[in-house]
């Protein structure tokens, strides 16, 4: 070995500037050194956000193109008529807009523990999280396919025309293989993402989305198959992305540690790994429910055809916006969910606020395990402050549903400062221990031995 080798980390960079290519390893022991010197702080920067940014490309490729495959389904049903478009939007909306919560808040605790795994390098509890996550998934499509099922009803409930209604109703039923395909797909992305295997993931996502615009054209210009059509072939869609998803976990090269085969260890200690997936849930879907909410606020102003329109505008936008802020974010909760498990406390602390300055604070809780706290922070920032800004504003003054989208404004800045201030106070020596107990939570302690023994 050299005498290169045996030379401290500061002085080495002091004298060979090449800290881009450095791992994680060296990055930790080189933030152990303070004071560090300002010129050394541009170049960190931009070593984390080269990280974040290879990550959050693929990415935000994924998010938007798995979006769009519903998109594409509506711009097709428009061509149906008026009635149709109306029925597959409010289903969309009311129905799938639900479920599309539940699952993606589930799936951030696969995010989680597997990103932390995998930064620990306990490759074999991946796969037992995984098909945890799978089976948790579907027990919840099980439950929510009454609700697809019976989705006239509800949609009534909520102050839909009975054709409306009953439109909603036959999209809503040809999309329940769809929500099965949503639940096993969604923790398969996740574990996948956690492995920083992403490139592949936007290959097949755009891949299904050309696939999906061909085979709608087919269903329902030249099949004529009509509504129903439109929504089977949504669902065929989306079981393409879970065939090859599941391919590549079985057959790739880069998922032969991660991925070790079915196991009935699956079926054991689900309860801990429950809990936190309720917490993720909870978590996420306060947010998502709250600006579908919105929209239905504003059916009941004075003017409700203009006021859905105008939020309907609004609620697109945003939702372009959310899908590549969903990338983004999942780039960084894997950043930091990693280097939790690897045990590296100031190279995590550092990529939080490198994260901090992209605004992407939700996911950087996520892949510290913290959805039960900012559950708790979004139910008292939207629902307790923005929802009653807004209904005081929007129905109590001449704004109308500019003062619903004002309340919704107020309600995001709340939530935005209360994680800055989590984040700067957070001991993340602790947070890296937390990490070690939940890694070793998520799988049996035979299997976690052995991999010790391995490594």
């Amino acid at each position: 070995m050299s005498s290169l080798e045996h030379q401290p980390l500061l002085p080495r960079l002091d004298s060979h500037s090449h800290i881009q290519n450095l791992s994680s390893d060296a990055i930790e022991e080189f933030l152990e050194h303070r004071p560090i010197a300002l010129r050394w702080w541009s170049k960190l920067i931009v070593w984390e956000s080269r990280l974040l940014w290879l990550l959050s490309g693929a990415s935000i490729v994924v998010s938007i193109f798995n979006y769009m495959l519903s998109f594409v389904t509506l711009m097709f049903t428009g061509h149906l008529g008026s009635l149709e478009l109306a029925g597959a939007s409010v289903a969309s909306v009311g129905i799938q807009g639900l479920a599309y919560g539940i699952m993606l808040g589930m799936a951030s605790a696969v995010q989680t523990v597997c990103g932390q795994a995998y930064g620990a390098k306990k490759h074999g509890a991946m796969s037992i999280i995984l098909q945890r996550a799978i089976i948790l998934h579907i027990g919840a499509a099980v439950i929510l396919s009454f609700l697809y099922w019976f989705s006239g009803d509800f949609l009534k409930a909520i102050g839909q025309s009975d054709s409306i209604a009953e439109r909603g109703q036959v999209f809503a039923r040809g999309i329940i293989l769809q929500l099965y395909a949503f639940a096993i797909s969604c923790p398969m992305q996740r574990f996948l993402q956690a492995q920083n295997i992403v490139n592949p993931l936007a290959y097949m996502s755009v891949g299904v989305f050309l696939v999906h615009i061909l085979l709608s054209w087919l269903v329902i210009y030249v099949l004529g198959y009509g509504l129903q059509g439109a929504a089977l072939t949504l669902s065929f869609s989306w079981w393409l992305l879970v065939l090859f998803n599941g391919l590549y976990i079985i057959f790739s090269p880069r998922c032969k540690e991660t991925w070790a085969g079915f196991s009935v260890k699956a079926f054991k200690g689900i309860w801990p790994y429950f809990k936190l997936t309720v917490a993720s849930a909870v978590m996420l879907c306060l947010e998502v429910w709250y600006n579908q909410g919105l929209v239905l606020l504003s059916g009941l102003l004075s003017n409700p055809t203009i006021s859905l329109d105008s939020i309907s505008i609004c609620m697109n936008y945003l939702n372009w916006d959310m899908q590549f802020m969903l990338g983004l974010s999942t780039a960084a909760s894997v950043r930091v969910s990693n280097e939790l498990g690897a045990s590296h406390p100031r190279v995590a602390k550092f990529s939080v606020f490198v994260v901090n300055g992209t605004s992407i604070l939700i996911r950087v809780a996520i892949g510290s395990g913290w959805q039960a706290l900012v559950a708790y922070v979004n139910l008292a920032s939207y629902y307790v402050v923005g929802l009653t800004v807004g209904c005081v504003l929007g129905f109590k003054t001449s704004l109308g549903v500019a003062g619903i989208w004002w309340g919704m404004i107020l309600g995001v800045l709340i939530q935005t400062v209360t994680l800055i201030i989590l984040t700067a106070r957070t001991n993340w020596q602790a947070e890296v221990e937390k990490a070690v107990v939940r890694i070793n939570k998520s799988a049996e302690n035979d299997t976690l031995d052995q991999l010790v023994a391995d490594t």
